[in-house]
């Protein structure tokens, strides 16, 4: 079993959000949408298990740095991990700070910024890549003497805290306002209003921005997202799309120098001749509608139910990895985010996205139908699970049939009423 506390904090994760459920549901507030939640939770499954691989090579490097180039010995004990706390704390300030500062970085923090709601989901929303930008921020750690695990565990502490600052249900809180990073400080960090934009980037104490000019008070509610909305539900593609516009900056900008300043200046910084720097635009609240796609009741509950098989499968996945080979471990990553995927072409609800979830049905059916002949004591699962994606996969074909057919009444519906306008006319 992985012992990573981010891991093992999943349980309470959930427990968190089925409390602001239920506070969404006796006050009425809409608080959650479910096509949003399933993004924010999807890019959190693509992290974890993408990280899986990343963490390998990452805190390889750390250990090496420890191992050969230490400097000092901290010893694991309780005063050490205080100073860790506050230190890896410290690196994470500047670590979140570039990746704000620093468009190539932005590439891989972005993720955790697109949701246009604010609850305790979007605390699960992250990005892929970020681990690749920000490891290098925490290697001073090492050279000073920290050992891996140590750094590692107080690493996870500082993550976990943050969970609990995202949401709109919890106000100021006095005197700790001063000293730690809150609900009402971090809620001014995902707003896009431009006098919000790149503030707050503390983890757990606060102070680190009011030392180095990067505070701002919460004010007005902030709209929450990015000043270009994603306007996706798709968890791969949320994590690439930043990565796409810099490679269309890269091919419209002239010389080297330029491509290096695009992908290391602010986000938005661009050439003279191509417009300059795109200042975050001013909102009109009055006018401003969020991103969504109406989604067919019918589907709606099919996605749930899907939902529901692939949150419980990455979290087997997670638990469980540490007893797995590297092609189980590449195997259940790849089905888990083709998963993802195949869920957000759903809330999506474009054209492939039933062909592409019936190839996931049949990668699972495949799967089920091998595990059966390769495992005899797991005969019976196998062929459970391949009976039961079969009757899901005749489930979709009802959805797909039926809502073709809504789509057949509506058009025509529409057409009598125009055909009736006309006559009038």
């Amino acid at each position: 079993m992985d012992l990573n506390p981010v891991i093992l904090a999943i349980p309470l994760y959930f427990l968190l959000i089925g409390m602001e459920l239920l506070v969404q549901y006796f006050s009425k507030e809409k608080l959650y949408r479910l096509n949003d939640a399933f993004t924010n939770i999807s890019c959190g499954i693509t992290q974890q298990v993408t990280d899986v691989f990343l963490k390998v090579g990452l805190l390889g490097i750390y250990a090496m740095l420890y191992q050969h180039f230490a400097i000092l010995s901290f010893p694991p004990t309780i005063l050490n991990s205080l100073l860790l706390f506050v230190l890896v704390d410290f690196c994470y300030y500047w670590a979140h700070r570039m990746s704000h500062e620093v468009n190539l970085f932005w590439g891989g923090h972005v993720v955790h910024h697109q949701s246009e709601d604010y609850n305790f989901s979007v605390a699960l929303r992250q990005g892929s890549f970020q681990s690749i930008w920000t490891a290098a921020f925490y290697w001073p750690l090492a050279l000073i003497g920290f050992e891996t695990m140590q750094f590692l565990f107080i690493s996870a502490l500082v993550t976990i805290y943050q969970f609990w600052i995202h949401t709109e249900k919890i106000g100021k809180l006095g005197p700790l306002e001063w000293v730690l990073n809150t609900p009402s400080h971090h809620r001014v960090h995902h707003g896009r209003d431009p006098k919000y934009i790149d503030k707050n980037h503390a983890g757990v104490f606060i102070i680190w921005d009011r030392m180095f000019g990067t505070f701002q008070e919460e004010e007005e509610k902030p709209t929450y997202g990015i000043t270009t909305p994603v306007n996706s539900w798709n968890p791969v593609w949320v994590n690439l799309q930043h990565y796409q516009w810099i490679w269309q900056q890269l091919k419209k900008t002239h010389g080297w120098k330029e491509r290096i300043r695009t992908l290391f200046y602010k986000p938005g910084w661009q050439p003279d001749y191509l417009g300059g720097y795109m200042a975050p635009p001013a909102i009109d609240k009055s006018s401003y509608i969020k991103f969504d796609i109406p989604l067919p009741k019918i589907l709606g509950w099919y996605v749930l139910v899907q939902y529901l098989f692939t949150l419980g499968g990455a979290a087997y996945f997670l638990f469980q990895i540490g007893n797995w080979d590297l092609w189980q471990k590449v195997l259940g990553a790849g089905f888990i985010i083709l998963s993802v995927y195949s869920i957000g072409y759903l809330l999506e609800h474009r054209t492939k996205a039933f062909q592409l979830e019936a190839f996931r049905l049949f990668c699972l059916g495949t799967g089920c139908l091998l595990l059966s002949l390769m495992e005899e004591k797991l005969q019976v699962l196998g062929v459970a699970g391949s009976f039961l994606v079969i009757m899901t996969y005749v489930w979709l074909l009802f959805i797909r049939k039926r809502i073709s057919q809504l789509a057949t009444v509506s058009q025509g519906e529409a057409g009598l009423q125009v055909s009736l306008k006309n006559a009038h006319d």
